[in-house]
């Protein structure tokens, strides 16, 4: 099956458009032709500051001399509960470090909005987190089709040295020139989460690899590390089906499923977000395709397992064929000292997203969860990002953010694996895991043979 033609998924400002980035307002950005921007709800009401605070901003730091990083998420649609668990997880460390006497006297505070896992709306909550609300860093950006398109712009305002800490991706624009001087990465990427897959895969005897993913910049991202890792192997991709962004659980994905089949696959690796490959696995089980159906951290394994399971009289039978990577270790192994202080810290803060953000979801229910590998994931990327504003000592100075990163070596942050970064290593982990639905939860898969093997 050929590989359908898309658009890039990342974004260049248009010719003509000024040079100097203290010039790039966003009314000189809409003259210059950034036409796509131009529709954009400029005055919705999207954003809210956490906790709440003044909002005048002067070099990243508040009237009440707190710090402020900016957020664009998906805090709404069928991927809101991406964007709310990694800011559940975040805030649950922000809100003790607040509660402590803050970052060298200074408490961190979120400005957040909401982008609903739209590359646009991502553009223009960025521009306005840059140019309106001078923030010091941005922060804890959700998707790949959406940092991929901030990442120009961040090269584009390169003299006012903002940068992207953490995103949840394991994309490798941000990773790679020209982009990746702009930003920092704590997870493992996509390439090293879909190469473990297949090996372990070819290993067991399932040489044959279908892919089921998201037709976009993401999508594509984890197509061409499977492509890759199975080259290694001497394969090639078995049969392959496609999905649009933003496909909710109820639609059908029935004719996914026949492509796949037609292909005769051993196994099928997913790269998409919770809804719609919940949606695929659904309908791989009532149409008989019943082999191993992987899927990568970005999925959300909690939501991905609690939207297959929800009102059915046999729920095991539609997750037991579920294999997931994770990119951080099990949230309820609490022998791990940063896993047992994420779980106290949940316990006690509980964050919930500001009313005004909790308003934008009204008709689209969404219950946040008590623990997962998301909000854990969102912990660890605000204790490391505690620790590197730490480092600035009392001066907040953008232009030592950088040295400052660079200084994080061999550095615990109380999980199986020491961060470390340098000049040229801007990943600060590198370890995948893989899991396995057990019940109502994901346990660590121990033996693949025994598991997947091919009979």
């Amino acid at each position: 099956m050929a590989r359908p033609r898309e658009d890039t998924g990342a974004a260049t400002l248009p010719a003509g458009a000024p040079r100097s980035s203290n010039l790039l307002t966003r009314r000189s950005l809409l003259r210059s032709g950034f036409a796509t921007l131009a529709a954009l709800p400029w005055a919705k009401p999207l954003a809210a500051s956490s906790p709440a605070t003044h909002r005048s901003p002067r070099e990243g730091v508040t009237q009440d001399g707190d710090i402020l990083l900016g957020v664009s998420a998906a805090f709404s649609g069928p991927s809101r509960g991406l964007g709310t668990e990694l800011y559940r997880g975040a805030m649950a460390y922000f809100n003790y470090v607040n509660d402590n006497g803050g970052v060298n006297g200074r408490r961190i505070v979120l400005k957040l909005y909401d982008d609903g896992y739209q590359p646009d709306s991502c553009v223009a909550n960025t521009l306005r987190l840059m140019q309106d609300d001078g923030v010091f860093l941005l922060f804890g950006y959700v998707g790949t089709p959406t940092v991929t398109r901030v990442l120009p712009l961040l090269k584009r305002f390169r003299d006012q040295q903002v940068y992207l800490f953490f995103p949840f991706t394991g994309a490798e624009p941000q990773r790679e020139p020209p982009y990746g001087e702009f930003a920092f990465n704590l997870r493992a990427s996509y390439r090293q989460e879909t190469a473990g897959l297949v090996d372990n895969f070819v290993r067991i005897g399932r040489r044959r690899v279908a892919v089921f993913y998201q037709i976009d910049a993401y999508g594509r991202s984890g197509w061409a590390g499977v492509r890759e890792a199975l080259a290694r192997h001497g394969e090639t991709i078995a049969a392959e089906a496609t999905y649009t962004r933003g496909t909710p659980f109820g639609a059908s994905m029935r004719r996914q499923v026949e492509i796949l089949k037609a292909g005769s696959p051993d196994a099928v690796i997913c790269i998409g977000a919770y809804a719609a490959c919940a949606a695929f696995a659904r309908d791989a089980v009532d149409l008989g395709l019943h082999i191993p159906v992987a899927n990568l951290s970005f999925v959300g394994s909690e939501n991905l397992q609690r939207v297959l399971r929800e009102g059915r009289s046999n729920p095991d039978s539609y997750t037991r064929f579920l294999v997931n990577s994770q990119v951080v270790p099990a949230y309820d192994n609490a022998t791990f000292p940063g896993v047992s202080e994420y779980q106290r810290l949940m316990f006690q803060y509980d964050p919930q997203l500001p009313e005004d953000l909790e308003r934008l979801t009204e008709g689209e229910s969404y219950q946040s969860l008590a623990r997962g590998f998301v909000s854990l994931e969102g912990f660890l990327n605000a204790k490391l990002m505690t620790e590197i504003l730490r480092r600035l000592g009392g001066r907040l100075d953008k232009s030592r953010l950088q040295e400052a990163v660079f200084s994080v070596r061999n550095f615990s942050l109380g999980i199986d694996e020491a961060v470390s970064f340098g000049p040229s290593r801007r990943q600060g982990m590198q370890r995948v895991y893989y899991t396995v639905a057990d019940g109502n939860h994901f346990e660590l898969l121990d033996d693949w043979e025994a598991r997947f093997g091919a009979s």
